[in-house]
């Protein structure tokens, strides 16, 4: 069954959308959404690097993600407000990023294929990674799921209860840098942000408790992924952003619907 492309193809978007929609609904909440654009725009610093010490690109890109993540979280409050801390970062590591891919000889390099996706191009080994990625930021998320609510809703009860909200916030921000890493070679730099928000903010007139959001947001993601899959091989259009498209009607719908129910 995996030796189709299709196939394969399918259960990447299917992964990666799994492993979106939870932190998605957090990025919605929180009103993080450029921070999981500029985690993405710094991912392209970590193919560079990958590709300099002959390393997996998703190595290189977690690394990346991840100290992008922690250094957020560390100056966030400390004299830096957090637009101002991940434009900086953002737009100098993509720089970077750039930069350094410029610099590798003997080195083919598909710089469309990183900033949108290749999906179809997805194998057996890319797979796995996407796959146990999602799973471990189920896991994690799924650990964590009432502490990052009352952190999310309110800082001081958080603090109330006992838990700790930066803790909670870094543990929200290595889980992304986590999708970020799994999702590059699916839907690309440039539009991992937009699986991350759409299918959130689509499920959000939908829902009515947390927990439903975050079902439907994975279902839309679903939905999109295999949409998205099947108009592209009907259309010949580019799958990364046919993707986005089907989640974008989406989430006209819902809000279409949103509006005549008001």
């Amino acid at each position: 069954m995996l030796d189709s492309f299709l196939v394969r193809a399918a259960l990447a978007g299917l992964g990666v959308a799994v492993a979106a929609a939870p932190l998605g609904c957090f990025v919605v909440w929180r009103r993080m959404a450029y921070f999981g654009d500029a985690t993405a725009h710094a991912s392209i610093l970590g193919v560079a690097l990958a590709l300099s010490f002959n390393m997996s690109i998703f190595a290189g890109v977690l690394v990346v993600a991840l100290v992008m993540a922690t250094t957020v979280s560390t100056l966030s409050g400390r004299g830096y407000a957090m637009d101002t801390l991940l434009g900086v970062l953002a737009h100098s590591a993509i720089a970077f990023g750039l930069v350094a891919v410029s610099f590798l000889e003997g080195v083919r390099i598909d710089l469309m294929a990183y900033l949108f996706g290749d999906i179809l191009a997805v194998g057996r080994v890319d797979l796995a990674v996407i796959w146990g990625g999602a799973l471990l930021v189920l896991a994690l998320v799924g650990w964590r799921w009432q502490q990052l609510l009352t952190a999310t809703v309110s800082p001081d009860l958080a603090h109330a209860s006992g838990i700790d909200p930066k803790r909670e916030q870094l543990i929200l921000t290595i889980a992304l840098a986590v999708v970020v890493a799994v999702a590059i070679k699916v839907v690309g730099v440039l539009l991992i942000a937009a699986l991350l928000i759409i299918p959130a903010a689509a499920a959000r007139p939908l829902s009515e408790t947390p927990e439903r959001m975050a079902a439907i947001a994975a279902g839309i993601g679903a939905v999109s992924a295999l949409g998205g899959l099947q108009l592209a091989y009907a259309f010949d259009t580019p799958a990364g952003p046919t993707i986005v498209c089907v989640a974008a009607g989406v989430f006209a719908l819902t809000s279409l619907l949103s509006l005549i129910r008001d």
